[in-house]
């Protein structure tokens, strides 16, 4: 198995108003985006070119809204990326980046 494009770990990730999980696993990988609970199950994955990655209109800059297979899951990322070697989620904006370009669509 290849190396994960992104990975982040300790996401909060909810549907609407259900948080899902508040220790998730994003994982790029393969051409696929993955979200996984803390136990590695997994929550939904798709295609990369067929997700929509964006941070939403009103919210912190730590949060990041993705649609896979009809459904919006809202995810709660760190704010700002962790040192490195240290722990923690990296930031939306990253993700939102790594999205974009696994799709091909941000160069």
């Amino acid at each position: 198995m290849a190396e994960p494009e992104f990975r982040a770990t300790g996401v909060r990730i909810g549907k609407r108003l259900r948080s899902l999980t508040r220790a998730g696993q994003v994982r790029i990988s393969d051409g696929r985006l993955e979200l996984l609970t803390s136990y590695g199950s997994e929550i939904d994955s798709a295609p990369v070119q067929a997700v929509r990655a964006s941070r939403p209109w009103f919210g912190p800059d730590d949060r990041a809204t993705a649609d896979l297979n009809g459904n919006r899951y809202l995810l709660t990322l760190g704010d700002h990326d962790p040192a490195p070697g240290e722990p923690g989620p990296p930031a939306a904006r990253r993700f939102i980046e790594a999205v974009r370009r696994a799709a091909g669509r941000g160069d």
